[in-house]
């Protein structure tokens, strides 16, 4: 069973379903314009339920970063259904260390071929994710109450050495919320194998962005401690706003 779909801007999306597997192929030039209509595709794939989603984006043009954030952006909306496996193929070896370097494959990890892909998740039993979120107040009780939650859902789940990093990430990215945006923050923290996502949400579709360093002295904006205290970050447009997020692992310690 297949069907194609077009979308804004030369953008073509080929759904066909493989022995349980939904793989979307996808065509055109992705831009500013059109990158949200992939992302609903992404998600939309994962409503039936299938045992994983391939998303073949080897024929795909892209023109600005919208591509990692695009696909970071459907991984932190597939709420009806997170557990289906969604990963990404492509057979341009540039495309996919720019979506390894950007922190995409994180989230959705990126092979050469469908056959490298189907492989991989043959071989690996679906992902021990243990996720936790909670919508906090517009105020400074956010603070306080986001760096508990942290604690708690990180101790809960045995990973009490990523606890100083996380409460700091946390802090940073709840601070920004409350101080540059009207909305509420948020909070949704992730634990796979030895590694830990701290993401906050907002409403505000204005990025996150680390001022630039001053002339003289050391940067210690919050953005700058994040930086230097994970794996990775980033933030990501969502139909709603925007998530700011950050990796980490044992290996981030203060």
């Amino acid at each position: 069973m297949s069907s194609v779909a077009e979308s804004p801007s030369s953008l073509a999306v080929a759904t066909r379903t493989d022995q349980s597997v939904a793989i979307l192929t996808v065509d055109g030039v992705l831009d500013t314009g059109n990158s949200a209509s992939l992302r609903d595709h992404i998600l939309q794939a994962t409503l039936d339920e299938p045992a994983a989603v391939i998303v073949n984006i080897s024929g795909l043009k892209v023109l600005d970063d919208s591509a990692s954030s695009t696909f970071i952006g459907a991984y932190w909306q597939i709420r009806a259904n997170p557990h289906v496996p969604v990963v990404l193929v492509c057979a341009h070896r540039g495309t996919r260390e720019a979506i390894t370097r950007n922190g995409a494959a994180y989230f959705m990890p990126v092979y050469a071929t469908e056959k490298a892909a189907t492989k991989a998740l043959s071989q690996q039993s679906r992902r021990a994710v243990r996720r936790a979120d909670a919508q906090l107040p517009a105020d400074l009780t956010s603070l306080r109450e986001s760096r508990r939650l942290v604690r708690e859902w990180l101790t809960a789940w045995s990973q009490s050495t990523l606890i100083p990093v996380a409460l700091v990430v946390v802090n940073v990215f709840v601070e920004n919320v409350l101080e540059h945006t009207a909305s509420v923050p948020v909070v949704r923290i992730e634990s796979h194998g030895t590694t830990a996502t701290i993401a906050v949400s907002d409403s505000s579709h204005a990025p996150a962005l680390r001022l630039p360093p001053p002339a003289n002295g050391i940067d210690v904006s919050g953005l700058a401690i994040v930086d230097a205290l994970s794996r990775a970050w980033g933030n990501t447009p969502t139909a709603a706003g925007k998530t700011v997020w950050a990796v980490i692992g044992p290996e981030n310690q203060l």
